[in-house]
């Protein structure tokens, strides 16, 4: 055991963070379980509310590092980083009225918000760069991304194309540009995807795996490795909780019961909102 250690400073949090107690501690482990990943075969995994946040820069510095090399996401984080591309989000806060929002023409996500006209943006940009046909979701996030890094914007689909890191995201459909998709003659099919997925992990000697959040990003990213036992190394950042059974607040130790984390794994469960958590474990000042 080592001594909890009093701190003074933001410098004095950041380099003592593991020996602070509580969830920093989480962190500070987290920190040493990313640096044992520089020889494994990583994924970053996510859900798509922090694409609408300024924790969109973090998630591009994250892949910007190499240490990742496949992307498991949601629908909506194809939306948000295609929009704020081009447009802007603005903070409100959480008790605005949803009703007079909603009759100016605005969209409340916690504490941003989001234009109706941004979204008419999405459909057209979706009309331009993406062809009548049948796509898998990896094909339709890179054709947004080679748009996007043709047009010299920041973005993390642009920085995923540049760096050739495949980006899976098997719930496409639910986000805004399914809703395009749904009044195009655009059909999606996932299931080559499952395959090259699960075909690309299994050829691993190591995996390991950054997942903030729950629900199908999630579970595709622990699901996938079943096949070669499980994890190696797997850091979960939620905000759920177990008790309720649910995926999203399940535990790196539920998983291992399932075989979707090996049981020499490292790994760590975060309990934080990852607009706090993120910059925390991946800045060090």
């Amino acid at each position: 055991m080592k001594k909890v250690k009093d701190i003074h400073s933001l410098a004095d949090f950041l380099k003592n963070i593991e020996y602070i107690g509580f969830q920093a501690t989480k962190i500070g482990v987290a920190k040493k379980i990313l640096k044992r990943m520089e020889k494994s075969y990583n994924i970053l995994a996510f859900t798509a509310n922090l694409l609408a946040t300024g924790i969109r820069g973090v998630i591009i510095d994250i892949i910007k590092t190499g240490k990742f090399k496949m992307i498991i996401t949601t629908g909506g984080s194809i939306d948000h980083d295609i929009i704020r591309a081009f447009d802007n989000y603005y903070i409100g806060n959480f008790e605005m009225s949803d009703k007079l929002l909603h009759r100016k023409g605005y969209n409340r996500l916690g504490n941003v918000i989001i234009k109706n006209s941004s979204y008419e943006l999405l459909e057209n940009i979706t009309k331009k760069v993406i062809p009548e046909g049948k796509y898998t979701p990896s094909q339709i996030a890179k054709m947004y991304g080679e748009y996007l890094y043709k047009n010299n914007k920041e973005s993390f689909l642009a920085e995923a194309y540049k760096r050739n890191i495949p980006v899976f995201c098997p719930g496409i459909v639910d986000a805004a540009i399914g809703l395009n998709f749904y009044f195009m003659n655009i059909s999606i099919d996932p299931i080559p995807d499952l395959k090259n997925m699960i075909n690309i992990i299994n050829q691993q000697d190591k995996t390991g795996a950054l997942i903030i959040g729950g629900g199908i990003s999630k579970h595709h990213t622990i699901g996938a490795n079943i096949l070669r036992g499980g994890l190696d190394y797997s850091i979960y950042i939620s905000t759920a909780t177990e008790y309720d059974g649910s995926l999203s607040g399940a535990k790196t130790n539920e998983a291992i019961s399932w075989g979707k984390i090996n049981e020499k794994a490292r790994h760590v469960n975060i309990y934080g909102e990852a607009s706090i958590v993120l910059p925390l474990l991946f800045y060090d000042r």
